[in-house]
């Protein structure tokens, strides 16, 4: 896989949790977009993307429940994408999970 956020990786630690969930959504938004449009050219290195920020987010944390919750995401994105699916996602759940992290970044940065 690729290395996408070289430059990235050390400055990542700085961002709250919420932060950087707010950036993996983004990424996953972006595949799932470009998923429905049949664009796997694209959706591939966005998905590819969300799952590397995701790993520095998994990097810089400590508590065991919430890596627990993290690694599953990582598993249920990856079985979306490139696997058969067998958790049933869809766009809407995953859309749905993410959406709190964006709303909550843009209600901090409001203030």
């Amino acid at each position: 896989m690729t290395i996408y956020h070289k430059e990235l990786q050390k400055k990542w630690q700085n961002l709250s949790l919420v932060e950087q969930l707010a950036n993996v959504g983004s990424e996953v938004e972006r595949a799932l977009k470009w998923r429905e449009k049949s664009n796997i050219e694209y959706s591939t290195p966005a998905f590819e993307r969300a799952l590397e920020l995701l790993d520095y987010t998994t990097d810089c944390v400590g508590d065991f429940h919430r890596l627990r919750e993290l690694k599953r995401l990582r598993e249920v994105l990856v079985d979306y994408f490139a696997g058969a699916n067998i958790y049933s996602s869809s766009a809407r759940s995953l859309r749905n999970y993410f959406y709190c992290f964006n709303y909550a970044v843009s209600l901090s940065k409001n203030k």
